[in-house]
């Protein structure tokens, strides 16, 4: 099976399944003599790992990651850099009852068709659990843009919508995503997604949600103007995730909605001498480059297919059934997407990083 792996300079490839022994990857591309730890890995996963509260899996894992090689003595060797991560709360027997149907709206018919085998037991390799190591690879890539951007680079992502329910602009408060279970910038949307989620939580029912990633401090030059765009790739990064079903950067959609003067963003010098933009309707990336603004991406997750409601489907053997998916599922699985694509964005960000010393060797 291809496509594992993800980026160029910096570039990770995982593996293993969601019921398997354990998953992994392996970073390669980082720079030699890079301060890296399994401690800095570890404050990533903790924010993604399952089980910490109600809206979430209960599935019981540690995540607790060791680096097998490419650090000595607390730096980077500039060699490949494994990591693994051991299953320890695998229920496999919750899949019993459905190993010889196909979950509606899951990979398994599909993954069927194209490789004439497939793992029942939480979807195997298409299950969301391979997110972890992509949470693990983009920490090493906060690591590489900490030590080579200048200035440093930020990455916050945010939840901004659970189904219809979206947050009030006017009260972001960056805060307040630590202080919540759903990473709401929004104190009183996140009080009111509360009782939303419990009623949809205990119908055996899901939601999706609309998650929000935003990086400051992003040096002017990331992306090239063809294929290999900044955003084009941002949106493939995104789009990668389990359940994402759209991605739009800055204004995206509403872009359409916008005359060619309310959608241009306009640019002075500012006292300092340097170029000023006095809006962000681009999201950052101009002609798939980067402008120097916030990165702005937006990505729609849709509700976890995984429902106790009965839904019509099809079995192994051609016949028509009712699928009921029962085992420990997220109610909403955007809430989890949160780190998942800030580690996206910090992948690709190093990625272009890199790329960008080794053509113009500088920013």
């Amino acid at each position: 099976m291809t496509g594992n792996a993800f980026g160029h300079l910096f570039r990770f490839t995982t593996f293993g399944e969601s019921h398997g022994p354990a998953i992994g990857c392996v970073v390669d591309g980082v720079p030699s003599r890079i301060p890296l730890a399994e401690a800095d890995i570890q404050v990533w996963l903790d924010r993604r790992k399952p089980g910490q509260n109600r809206f979430t899996t209960q599935r019981q894992e540690a995540d607790a990651v060791r680096i097998l090689s490419g650090v000595f003595e607390g730096m980077t060797t500039g060699t490949p850099i494994g990591l693994l991560i051991e299953n320890t709360d695998q229920r496999s027997k919750d899949y019993g009852e459905i190993r010889d149907t196909y979950r509606p709206g899951h990979a398994d018919w599909v993954y069927q068709q194209k490789y004439g085998i497939r793992d029942y037991r939480g979807g195997g390799r298409s299950s969301a659990r391979e997110t972890a190591m992509r949470v693990a690879a983009g920490a090493v890539a906060r690591k590489v843009l900490d030590a080579l951007a200048p200035g440093g680079i930020s990455i916050r992502g945010a939840m901004v919508a659970m189904g219809r329910h979206a947050i009030d602009r006017a009260a972001w408060n960056w805060a307040e995503t630590t202080a919540n279970p759903f990473w709401c910038p929004d104190a009183k949307a996140a009080r009111d997604w509360e009782d939303y989620l419990d009623t949809i939580r205990k119908s055996g029912s899901s939601i999706g949600g609309v998650v929000e990633v935003v990086a400051s401090g992003v040096p002017v030059g990331l992306g090239s103007p063809v294929y290999d765009k900044l955003d084009a790739d941002l949106a493939k990064a995104m789009m990668s995730i389990n359940a994402v079903k759209g991605v739009e950067i800055g204004a995206g959609f509403e872009a359409a909605t916008l005359s060619g003067e309310d959608n241009a963003d306009e640019m002075r010098i500012g006292g300092d001498g340097r170029v000023r933009f006095l809006s962000n309707h681009a999201g950052g990336i101009l002609g798939g480059i980067s402008t120097g603004q916030d990165v702005v991406v937006r990505l729609a997750v849709k509700p976890t297919s995984s429902i106790l409601t009965p839904k019509k489907s099809i079995d192994v053997h051609g016949n028509e059934v009712d699928v009921s998916t029962k085992g420990r599922h997220d109610p909403c699985v955007a809430i989890r997407a949160v780190p998942v694509a800030e580690a996206m964005m910090a992948c690709t960000l190093a990625d272009h990083l890199l790329r960008l010393r080794a053509q113009a060797g500088g920013f």
